[in-house]
């Protein structure tokens, strides 16, 4: 039977519950044990694909499809678990299985109520990940603070839980914040009232985790267990890092949070071996170069908006590269109707075009990819920044003026980008969402990337290249180097003579680790290195 870890949060919101939670699960796999994890949202959305990254930040897509929460790009980051739609419930989803099964006729005409019909169903998903994965530890991270009117529902099936299994078998981890005032004096008041707001829905927290700016002393973890009815020794922090979130699992080791959960789980004494994270922060504090890579996005846009992707590149720079990693993040709208392209561009060493929606700032990202193009700087497109290779190369090379996607513009005579319905021949006519084969020409850059023409790539795509325009694609320098193995249809575009630019139509940011880069972005940064080199020479 699994065990549980219910993590919460009070005081305030982004705390980092995410990471921490992402962060214990490390430790508990470097303990030798397996570990899942799951996500519970508050929001009424039924998944995550429809809502703005400005609010909720990027959409992870796992392998089996499902669009869920960043967090869970945290869980597959810091662990070795595959991620799929059980390891992510929203309330939206918890309740639209429990409408489906009333009109099914399943509560044999009772009253349907919160509780206990929606605390059910969320314990029945909790559990259904635990028996279905035969994790030793699951790690159910309750999304939004305690208080909020949407939690409540999750927070007393959490309490219920607790109740249920036993105090070895699932326990209470709360996050909370000790903030520091004017003059330096660090206030636990705050964590004081949120312990009290979870100990008001019946959770009595085993371990506090405080997050804070600056060191704690003993005597205050002391006054906050006392206070809040917790062990001083099950009372950790959670410190503001210097370089990165991959510092967490080392500063939480040091601290002794993996022994304490192994205690209070019964779990027996075991070994935590970090050195997997050792090694990374090895590598960090002594790098050998540095690389500066340009980001184009939206305007303003926030970095959750392309999390994935610049934790790829982070990823690739220090474990492949040995190299601190610089990213200039340049607005696309500033890039529009300017003459002096390079002066945004000045000191990049490479250029990455992320997945974008809308028309908002196209021109921009359009001028960007010319750019990249004509001063043979090392590119690296995805989903749209791949389909934007076609476009400039339609306008500017075959002189096709109006040439588009038909996202932007529906009545253009050369929709090179459409949705494949569309366009003639076979299609699915719908998103393609999550894994899927692709076959590689060999010969090529991508080719010599993954060393292999069969590889699996995730999704999250309405709009391809229209195969109609390969032939005129090829003759202006832009070649195809992957095709779906279902479809057929192209999955990877490099030009020819270029020291390096490649799209991708498939996310290869979803599967990138901090100790294993994927390959695609690992290349990238070694061809932006050789540039600077050169540029240097």
């Amino acid at each position: 039977m699994s065990k549980y870890i219910l993590v919460t949060s009070g005081v305030c919101s982004s705390l980092g519950k995410g990471v921490a939670s992402s962060a214990i699960g490390s430790l508990l796999e470097c303990s030798g044990l397996t570990i899942s994890m799951m996500k519970c949202d508050p929001y009424i959305n039924v998944d995550a694909g429809t809502i703005s990254p400005y609010q909720h930040g990027e959409v992870y897509v796992t392998e089996d499809g499902a669009e869920t929460d960043l967090d869970l790009g945290n869980f597959s980051r810091f662990t070795s678990i595959n991620i799929t739609d059980k390891n992510c419930i929203s309330i939206g989803r918890v309740y639209e299985n429990v409408i489906k099964n009333e009109r099914a006729g399943r509560y044999n005409g009772r009253t349907v109520q919160v509780i206990p019909h929606i605390t059910d169903e969320i314990k029945r998903c909790i559990r259904h990940l635990g028996d279905t994965t035969k994790a030793d530890v699951v790690i159910v991270e309750i999304g939004g603070t305690v208080g909020d009117i949407e939690a409540v529902p999750y927070l007393e099936a959490a309490r219920q839980l607790i109740r249920e299994m036993g105090k070895h078998n699932a326990i209470s981890l709360h996050l909370t914040l000790i903030p520091v005032i004017t003059g330096g004096e660090l206030k636990s008041k705050p964590t004081q009232h949120s312990v009290k707001q979870l100990q008001e829905v019946g959770i009595q927290p085993d371990i506090l985790l405080c997050r804070c700016e600056a060191p704690v002393e003993d005597s205050l973890k002391s006054k906050i267990g006392l206070f809040c009815n917790v062990n001083p020794g099950a009372v950790f922090v959670s410190p503001d890092i210097e370089k990165t979130i991959y510092e967490l699992p080392e500063l939480f080791h040091k601290q002794g949070i993996d022994k304490a959960i192994l205690e209070r789980l019964s779990l027996g004494n075991r070994t935590t071996d970090i050195r997997q994270w050792t090694d990374f922060t090895s590598k960090l504090n002594s790098p050998q170069g540095t690389v500066t890579i340009g980001m184009v996005g939206k305007k303003d846009y926030l970095d959750n908006c392309y999390k994935s992707v610049q934790e790829s590149l982070f990823h690739a720079a220090v474990t492949g590269n040995n190299a601190t990693l610089k990213i200039k993040k340049i607005d696309a709208e500033t890039l529009e109707n300017t003459e002096d392209l390079g002066k945004a561009f000045k000191d990049v060493d490479g250029i990455v075009v992320p997945g974008n929606y809308g028309q908002r700032g196209f021109l921009g990202l359009l001028d960007t990819v010319k750019y990249a193009r004509e001063h043979q700087i090392p590119y690296l497109g995805i989903d749209l920044g791949m389909q934007l290779m076609a476009i400039d190369t339609s306008r500017f090379l075959c002189n096709w003026e109006d040439a588009d996607t038909t996202e932007f513009m529906q009545n253009s005579k050369h929709p090179v980008i459409s949705l494949p319905e569309e366009q003639t021949g076979p299609s699915a006519g719908v998103m393609k969402l999550g894994a899927s084969r692709i076959n590689i020409e060999e010969n090529t850059k991508l080719y010599s990337v993954y060393n292999s023409s069969d590889i699996v790539e995730r999704h999250r795509s309405k709009y391809t290249f229209d195969r109609r325009y390969t032939k005129d694609m090829i003759e202006h320098g832009l070649s195809i180097s992957a095709r779906s193995a279902e479809d057929d249809q192209v999955e990877a575009f490099e030009w020819r003579n270029h020291p390096w630019g490649i799209g991708v139509q498939y996310h290869p940011e979803f599967v990138s680790r901090p100790t294993k880069p994927h390959p695609l972005f690992n290349a990238f940064i070694q061809a932006a290195i050789s540039y600077r080199q050169s540029e240097n020479e």
